[in-house]
């Protein structure tokens, strides 16, 4: 069964945009006619950048872990766009490796300022155009976020506090903004490969992007508040 969505017209900001995932979210949307507002740190020119430039991507370059840039970035896309439908927080990164008693404060800092702070400031600055549109967020939680692990506890933690601010931004807009999480475990990205040996079970992240796709739909419009797995076997 093959499955269409129809985002004509409508405007669709992606975090993170020149990841092996969030460009595969903002080239998933582009292809459903949506305007896609592509954000990373990263310049889409840079060698490291996934996502290549094309028609209906406008990429915003900006550090989303910085209040006043993510003020000023959604503010311009906003007026850019007569508005915003949809937020996609894809930014984040994961660290791992030591156990709590020699893990560096530094990489607390740093995996709580990638993965939790931009999904809250991206959604604190977002809301009041999201609440006019009736729009949706859809944020990147993890399978790992579920549990306790050995080694990554700091990633987890900061996957944990994705899901609940999540559920929080759902109680706090019920009616009017509806906020979703995905649940991946080990997608298939080059990073991945480099650092593991590749497994038939990782999940591509084009279908990762599909399932994002329709918790922004009409198709889950009863659906808020929710942590979606996206991990299939993997």
């Amino acid at each position: 069964m093959t499955v269409e969505f129809d985002f004509t017209d409508r405007v669709a900001v992606v975090t993170g945009a020149c990841g092996a995932l969030g460009s595969a979210v903002a080239e998933s949307f582009a292809d459903a006619g949506a305007t896609v507002a592509a954000c990373d740190i990263v310049d889409i020119e840079d060698d490291d950048a996934l996502l290549d430039p094309r028609e209906n991507i406008d990429f915003y370059q900006a550090d989303f872990t910085d209040e006043d840039a993510v003020r000023e970035t959604m503010e311009a896309i906003a007026d850019d766009h007569s508005g915003i439908d949809f937020l996609l927080n894809i930014a984040g990164t994961w660290r791992g490796g030591d156990p709590i008693e020699e893990t560096d404060e530094s990489q607390f800092d740093m995996l709580f300022a990638v993965n939790l702070k931009t999904m809250f400031l991206a959604s604190k600055h977002a809301l009041p155009h999201l609440q006019d549109s009736e729009g949706s967020i859809v944020s990147v939680s993890a399978r790992s976020g579920l549990e306790g692990g050995e080694g990554d506890g700091i990633y987890r933690s900061t996957k944990a506090s994705v899901r609940i601010l999540t559920e929080t931004i759902a109680e706090e807009n019920l009616g009017t903004v509806r906020a979703n999480c995905v649940m991946p475990s080990v997608l298939d990205t080059p990073m991945n490969r480099e650092m593991m040996t590749p497994k038939d079970e990782w999940v591509d992240p084009a279908d990762v992007a599909e399932v994002m796709q329709f918790l922004c739909s009409d198709a889950a419009s009863v659906t808020s508040g929710a942590a979606v797995p996206v991990y299939g076997e993997a």
